[in-house]
């Protein structure tokens, strides 16, 4: 068996059909334990505060608990922006 590969036993199925399940398939692609597309947004919106508006402490702040809470909702679902995506693009039904 190959490093980060799972081959799946065949049960009765046809012979020779073997589909190898590779992990980087099914997992989330994290950096520093927040999801790639948040963690780079963030990233770069600190940037622009810290660099381009040149308030160092407050960039630094934004980046801190940007990424803090990305890893806290990645931790709970990897997939929490897509959730939160699709969550906005319904319409409420029941209005209050």
């Amino acid at each position: 068996m190959s490093a980060g590969v799972i081959h799946l036993p065949q049960t009765g199925g046809a012979a020779g059909f073997e589909v190898p399940l590779y992990r980087s398939l099914t997992e989330p692609i994290l950096m520093g334990g927040a999801p790639r597309t948040v963690a780079i947004t963030n990233g770069t919106l600190a940037a622009a505060v810290g660099l381009g508006l040149q308030l160092w402490i407050p960039g630094l702040v934004l980046w801190l608990v940007g990424h803090w809470l990305a890893v806290m909702g990645a931790r709970v679902d990897p997939q929490f922006m897509a959730v939160f995506a699709r969550h906005i693009k319904h319409r409420m039904l029941l209005d209050a």
